[in-house]
């Protein structure tokens, strides 16, 4: 571990309240079909580059066996606006490739969909995206995908946990060559939201109502270019925004947490 974490893991120990710190220990943070979720911080029970790292490792360990007649094996990353999502991600980028796998990442946030997209516009065998969806800003989480694009099913996903619970801290490979990791961008953008204009269902009936209005919000989050230019390519001309939910931030600083199915967000 390094020094930063044992600092933080030390000052959990010399807190006279122990609450946190029982609750960053009791138990480990918990892979299940739906990845890793929870709070970020210190400990086996938070979100952090070790349950990240454990989890990469995993996941690379199972990919080894499930695609071992490929020479090559593939995985894109994708992240969101949260704290450390971008860390967790270079994390596991560096993992991936320490592992032997051809790594695409992301430049900046982008929204889940086109993480599934790029898995199979590059015929990856596999992904992850660092999110915590609607939970409150002191959560992340870590989304694992198929070579489908759609998130991991069985018998892959009890497969994988096993992988993930076999992995030690002194087993996860990190800093791998950065030559194998390469960065994605506006071209990605272009081909996904092309994509995404092919799958209307009445361009006919856009022509007619495109000033209909729309009023859009990425509350903080990582729709907030994409989603715009998906509506005006699509062919809508009345789109509205909320300036004050367009800013990118993981304190999502006009919601307590960012869930549109909570009234008060909207």
């Amino acid at each position: 571990y390094d020094d930063k974490t044992k600092e933080e893991v030390r000052q959990l120990i010399n807190n006279e309240d122990n609450t946190e710190l029982i609750d960053a220990f009791y138990r480990d943070l918990e892979f299940g079909t739906g990845g890793l979720r929870g709070v970020m911080g210190v400990g086996s029970n938070r979100m952090n580059i070790y349950t990240v790292g454990a989890a990469t490792q995993g996941l690379s360990n199972y990919l080894k066996i499930a695609f071992a007649s490929l020479p090559q094996i593939g995985v894109a990353i994708g992240y969101d606006c949260r704290h450390n999502s971008r860390i967790f991600a270079e994390t596991a980028a560096g993992i991936f490739a320490a592992n032997g796998f051809k790594v695409y990442i992301f430049e900046d946030l982008r929204p889940t969909p086109e993480l599934s997209f790029a898995i199979r516009e590059l015929g990856l065998q596999s992904g992850i995206i660092l999110t915590a969806s609607h939970n409150p800003k002191e959560y992340n989480g870590y989304k694992a995908y198929w070579d489908d694009g759609s998130q991991i099913v069985e018998p892959h996903d009890v497969n994988i946990i096993d992988e993930v619970l076999k992995v030690k801290v002194d087993d996860i490979k990190f800093n791998g060559p950065k030559e194998n990791i390469t960065i994605m961008g506006a071209e990605m953008d272009q081909k996904f939201l092309q994509k995404v204009v092919t799958v209307s269902l009445s361009p006919d009936s856009i022509k007619r109502q495109h000033d209909l209005k729309i009023v859009y919000t990425p509350i903080h989050g990582t729709g907030v270019k994409l989603i715009p230019m998906a509506l005006a390519k699509m062919g809508f001309t009345n789109v509205i925004h909320v300036p004050e939910q367009d800013v990118v931030s993981g304190d999502f600083p006009t919601v307590i947490s960012p869930n549109p199915e909570e009234p008060a967000a909207m």
